[in-house]
């Protein structure tokens, strides 16, 4: 264990003097620095995006496709972490329902018909980017209170994998309550140009995938332009610190084996105040409410699973959400 983590030590050291330069490139829009290969050559993809999209990461993500469902296979800790998923989309939705201004009706009157329509709250539309298998998806679309749910991969093979398991519940087999799209986020506009709904949603999640991308904040830049006025940006990612190193890279990855080896680059990892200066940089152009950003820390427990612990969103894995304004 000791000499793993001695040859491991001094690849973080030298990425350690990049931190800089990947704060600028989240911020702005340029690419992040190139970094020292942590995976074997992979695959060509099967198709070229002009994207943030990764080549290396499809073909990784392509490769465990196959046990996305199981749920003690290599993607057990998102099956674990998806009941938290909603509980922060709730608490993120609560807080605006809860400012909304209600009617009160007259003491010891009915409501009229058209009132408790007015107070009958619309069905959701939800956009999942980089949706894998469709944990999430699926979870979602199930909901009574969600008219659809738009999911998008860039990996071929997973978008396949979520739509042969989607497709064995009569629930989803309506066509407009689940659909996946192999398709990128730069590209997700002209696919959905002729869309009766139109290309913006209440609800737009980003999970376990902001640190896959080259390009962070072109990334974010096109996932605004989904969102619709007074809907939800709720992402989830992982700090870049010394503790989500040794958990992460090298507990879950080397030692314990919990997660796919090559699945976590800590160079990619994204503190929370470097989306908080995004957000705040961009908030006037893109329409952010950013007295409505929050972040909310998680800690994996073995045995128990994943739990909210305040303030670990400075050392590991952290939701954020982030309104735009009406």
């Amino acid at each position: 264990m000791r000499s793993s983590l001695q040859r491991r030590a001094p690849t973080l050291l030298r990425t350690i003097s990049r931190r800089s330069q990947y704060e600028a490139a989240i911020i702005s829009n340029a690419p992040r620095p190139a970094a020292a290969a942590t995976r074997p050559a992979a695959v060509a993809p099967q198709k070229r995006w002009h994207s943030s999209v990764n080549a290396d990461e499809i073909s990784h993500f392509n490769a465990l496709a196959s046990t996305w469902w199981d749920p003690h296979g290599s993607s057990r800790a998102l099956h674990l972490m998806n009941p938290l998923r909603h509980d922060f989309i709730n608490t993120c939705r609560s807080t605006s329902l809860s400012s909304s201004t209600t009617v009160t009706p007259e003491p010891n009157s009915q409501p009229t018909a058209g009132q408790q329509q007015q107070h009958q709250a619309p069905k959701l539309r939800y956009l999942d980017v980089g949706c894998g298998g469709g944990i999430f998806a699926e979870s979602a679309a199930r909901l009574p209170s969600t008219h659809s749910v738009t999911a998008i991969d860039a990996a071929p093979v997973i978008i396949q994998v979520a739509r042969q398991h989607a497709s064995k519940d009569p629930l989803l087999a309506e066509p407009t309550k689940l659909r996946y799209i192999n398709t990128t986020i730069e590209n997700l506009a002209s696919t959905l140009q002729s869309s009766p709904e139109g290309s913006k949603f209440d609800v737009v999640t980003l999970f376990e995938v902001i640190e896959h991308v080259d390009q962070p904040a072109n990334f974010l830049s096109h996932l605004s332009n989904h969102v619709k006025p007074g809907g939800w940006l709720v992402l989830s990612t992982i700090a870049r610190t010394w503790t989500s190193w040794f958990t992460t890279n090298f507990m879950a990855e080397d030692v314990l084996g919990i997660v796919p080896k090559g699945t976590h680059d800590w160079n990619k990892y994204i503190n929370d105040d470097e989306l908080r200066g995004y957000f705040s940089k961009f908030a006037d152009e893109q329409g952010w409410d950013l007295s409505s950003l929050m972040v909310q820390g998680v800690v994996y427990v073995p045995g128990l699973g994943w739990k909210e612990v305040q303030g670990s969103e400075k050392v590991g894995n952290y939701f954020l959400g982030v309104q735009k304004k009406a």
